[in-house]
Order: structure tokens, then sequence, then C-alpha cells
């Protein structure tokens, strides 16, 4: 496969979690700020810029923190590069340039959801039809990913394909728990209590955890069996763990069908064996945000590494 078709298919993917995963932290945004507060609630707004690695671009636009700029500025507005126009749009972009290299069913998926998109009022979204806005993203992105999972060969476009996604997905997750787990922290309230807890489901839900943490832990929630969830259980489908294993099994099969090995799976198996290896208990004495830090710079090299074994840059 040519380097620029890997390119094209590993970034289409990575912009459609992306576009996904921008729906899903408004959409956890949005929820606290209903819950009546003496607090700022701007600062859940602010946490959301962090997450999504968005706040140095958006303070540079609009100076001041308000939920309406800060919706549109993730959502609609095409001078930020990761907002859920843009991501549709690069995405449209590569689909587009590889037609062949992709299936009737996701291209028809891909280019009805980038025209029902542009079809919205780039002035601003009314706060009473962001909700039903961000399900229809959500839902949007899981059919792309279904017509990719039922309609692609497993050859190696079907395996780039998955390193994007889940390169996106574990990225997102890591800055997810950095970020959420601090922010979202009580104040002026007791641990346990109504807010306090609402808030901690607030970050499963960003990661669609929210039902599936109770069937596992069967019990309130707790700060450490979050982490726990969202980085060392295998079966949870957003888990850094997860993650990696999803992305060592790709570039596994890239080295099957290409006979060549390269640097980047050695990274991908030590990240998957230090997942696999961790406690969460050993994580907390080290440092939660330290832990995650570290991974993420991690993280970064492996993608740089790929990009480089495989001839592309983004």
């Amino acid at each position: 496969m040519l380097g620029r078709t890997a390119h094209d298919l590993y970034w289409l993917s990575r912009y459609i979690e992306r576009a996904e995963n921008m729906a899903r932290l408004v959409d956890v945004a949005y929820r606290i700020g209903l819950i009546p507060r003496g607090t700022n609630r701007n600062q859940e707004w602010g946490s959301t810029l962090k997450s999504a690695g968005c706040a140095e671009g958006y303070f540079k636009k609009y100076g001041g923190l308000d939920a309406r700029s800060v919706i549109h500025y993730l959502l609609v507005d095409p001078e930020n590069p990761s907002s859920v126009r843009s991501c549709l749009a690069t995405a449209r972009q590569n689909g587009r340039a590889q037609r062949t290299a992709i299936t009737s069913d996701m291209w028809e998926s891909l280019n009805q959801t980038y025209l029902d998109f542009s079809r919205l009022n780039t002035a601003g979204v009314k706060m009473s039809e962001l909700p039903d806005l961000l399900t229809w993203i959500k839902q949007r992105s899981a059919l792309f990913r279904g017509t990719l999972l039922n309609t692609v060969l497993r050859r190696d476009g079907f395996y780039f394909s998955q390193l994007g996604t889940f390169l996106e997905r574990a990225d997102n997750t890591a800055r997810i728990l950095d970020v959420k787990y601090y922010l979202l922290l009580p104040q002026n309230e007791i641990v346990g209590g109504g807010i306090d807890n609402y808030q901690w489901s607030a970050i499963l839900r960003s990661v669609s955890a929210h039902r599936s943490y109770k069937w596992v832990y069967k019990e309130s929630y707790k700060p450490w069996r979050i982490a726990e969830y969202m980085i060392l259980n295998n079966e949870m489908p957003r888990s850094l763990r997860y993650c990696y294993d999803e992305i060592a099994n790709a570039l596994g099969a890239l080295e099957r069908d290409y006979g060549l090995r390269h640097e980047c799976h050695d990274m991908a198996h030590d990240s998957r064996t230090r997942l696999a290896d961790a406690n969460v208990s050993a994580i907390f004495q080290s440092g939660l945000h330290e832990f995650l830090i570290d991974f993420l710079g991690r993280h970064n090299r492996l993608g740089s590494e790929i990009a480089l074994a495989y001839n592309f840059t983004d």
C-alpha cells in the first residue's frame, strides 16, 4: 500500500473518532452545567477545553469563558482544526482521495454525515438543540465505524484504520481522566453526596462506561475504581488497556503482511505490557497525573514512530 493511502486511511479514522470524542466532551459539560450549585459553572467548560486540547486556540480567539462560545468553538468553528466540523471535513477529504480503498457503504455514511452537518448554522447552536445534535454525532460515528467493521477486507487498509481509531481513542481517554479527575472533584459538597456522584458519573459517561461500571463493580463511584476501569480493564472498549490490545494486534497484522518489524512494534508491545502488569494501587502511589503524563508521552512517540515506519505524516 502506498504511504499516502495508509496516511489517509489512518487519519480518516482518527478524525471520525475525534469528532465523536468532541461530542462526548461537550455532552458531559452540558450535563454538569445543569446541576444547581454555587461554584462557577464555567469551570467545567474550561475543563472541557483542556481535555480536548483546544484551550490555547480558544482563549486566543475569545479571551473569556462562556458556554456558547465554547460550544461553537468545539462543534462548528472552522478555525478550530479539531472542531467536529473540521474533523468531518478532513475525514471526508481523506475518504474522497481514497475512494477505491474504502467501501461504498463507508463513503456514503461519511459523505452524508458531512453534508448534513454542514447545513448547520455556523453562527451558533441553540442550547435546546444541543442534546439531540450530540446524540446524532455519536450515532453517525457509530454508523461509520459499523460500516468499516462489517464491509472492509482484513488487509492492510483495515489495520491502518484500526491504528487511527485506537490511537485517537487512547489519547482521548487519558486526557479526560487526567484533566477531569482533578477538576471534577467536589467543592463545598461531601464526598459521596449527590453532586459528587454526578461528577464522577460524568467521567464515565464521557467514555460510554456509565452503566458498564456498575455491572463490573456493583458499587457506588469510587475514584480509584474509575481510574482502574478506564486504564486497566481489558474488556472496556475505551480503556487504555483495551486500546493498546487493539493497537498491538493491528501492528502485529501489518508485521505479518509486510514481513517487517519496526521500532513502533516494540514500543506498542512495551506499553501494552506496562498496562497489563500495572495495578491501580501502584499507579496512585506513584501519582495518577504522573502516570498519565508518562503514558501520553510514550503514546505520542508511538504515533510518530508509526508515521515514520509506514512513510506517512500528519
